[in-house]
């Protein structure tokens, strides 16, 4: 089977970077993944653009991705813009392989970019409203009092599915405070993230409430940044002696109300399928910790423990870093910071850093394997919905 190879990656780092506009931060990331696969851009054929709330935030409602990277020299490109909400830069991820596969070309930058944090908070939750069915929201704001004036809604459907879990399960909210802990411990290790404090789990249950039992150091912060990488065909990457970790799986898939049991464990084992692996062969894993309920939840639809017993892999430190199988040793979404276009990309540029060898203190030793885990809006209102778009991707060494 022909594996596109990942030849190159950038990011910057993630934060309230409030001096620094899209254009700014597309282009510094695009620009560090040529200069490490050592690429001029006269050699890539197309570029895959990937943004999720510029229209609200920025006012930029259309080609963003043209706007974005005009000062950068890929101007006569064919450049496709992609919106699936939190999801957005898996997709393009996984449409510029399609592209490369199909022959239409050889390689393919793709960038995910995103600035949420704007002076009125507000306008913040507004654009992630926009996520989900808005005229369905608008339909139960007086259940979710509050929800627009200090949070995201999707606080709110995270809590109501971690109340139910930890009923069912025997877990407690300290195995879910672990998360964060582990989190906000690994983002200290990692350069690009947004927040580099190690804290405790007891510093975790002490930060304020969000919405119950969400606690702040919980959940994912706004944050602004953009991420890229260079995929290229074996042919390109063997005539131009480029090397990288291979992309053996993506797979994208939406809500199709049809099922109580977990459509995203279905994207999981579908990618573990084309990848040739089983979950026990992944070496390390990003998943979509928008919350620490969110990573509990992706554990075990990643096959990485059996249902109701997600919480035991935190409890048993499995998946700290130098554990059996790390997860989001960059901290993930909670720390690392989680500019929605930009993340799926950011995913899997750190699982590239992590099959090289180049992820510094928090480097997974001996990573051939890696998972990214990812998730993008709801179609409706209910905590056992499938998000609008679910997302695996598998890497190989």
């Amino acid at each position: 089977m022909t594996r596109n190879i990942i030849a190159g990656v950038g990011m910057t780092r993630f934060g309230k970077l409030t001096d620094r506009s899209l254009g700014d931060l597309a282009g510094a990331a695009a620009t560090k993944a040529f200069a490490d696969a050592g690429l001029d851009k006269a050699q890539i054929d197309c570029v895959f653009s990937a943004n999720s709330v510029a229209g609200v935030i920025t006012g930029q409602e259309a080609v963003r991705g043209q706007i974005a990277l005009k000062g950068i020299g890929v101007g006569g490109l064919p450049i496709f813009n992609l919106d699936n909400a939190c999801a957005s830069g898996a997709s393009a991820l996984h449409l510029a392989d399609a592209y490369l596969a199909a022959g239409a070309g050889h390689a393919a930058l793709v960038v995910g970019f995103e600035k949420m944090v704007h002076p009125d908070k507000s306008l913040t939750f507004r654009a992630l409203d926009g996520c989900t069915d808005v005229a369905e929201l608008d339909a139960l704001r007086d259940s979710l009092e509050g929800a627009e004036k200090n949070r995201s809604v999707f606080m709110d459907l995270y809590a109501r599915k971690l109340k139910k879990y930890l009923a069912d399960s025997g877990g407690d909210a300290r195995h879910v405070a672990a998360i964060g802990a582990k989190n906000h411990t690994n983002g200290a290790r990692n350069p690009y993230a947004q927040f580099q404090t190690a804290r405790t789990v007891d510093e975790v249950m002490e930060s304020r409430e969000v919405v119950d039992p969400l606690r702040l150091l919980m959940c994912s912060p706004t944050s602004d940044g953009a991420a890229a990488l260079l995929l290229v065909t074996p042919d390109f990457a063997k005539s131009n002696g480029l090397e990288g970790p291979a992309l053996a799986a993506s797979v994208i898939r939406s809500d199709n109300f049809e099922t109580d049991s977990s459509q995203m464990a279905d994207v999981a084992a579908e990618a573990y399928g084309k990848a040739g692996i089983t979950p026990d062969d992944i070496d390390v894993a990003e998943v979509h910790d928008a919350t620490a309920a969110g990573e509990l939840f992706a554990y075990e639809d990643m096959g990485l423990a059996p249902r109701g017993d997600g919480w035991k892999l935190i409890a048993d430190g499995h998946t700290q870093v130098g554990g059996r199988i790390p997860v989001n040793p960059s901290g993930g979404l909670i720390a690392r910071g989680h500019p929605v276009g930009a993340t799926g990309v950011a995913q899997v540029v750190e699982l590239a850093w992590h099959l090289r060898g180049d992820a510094g203190e928090r480097q997974t030793p001996g990573a051939r394997i890696g998972v990214a885990h990812n998730r993008g809006g709801s179609v409706t209102i209910e905590p056992t919905s499938g998000a609008a778009a679910m997302s695996v991707t598998v890497l190989t060494a």
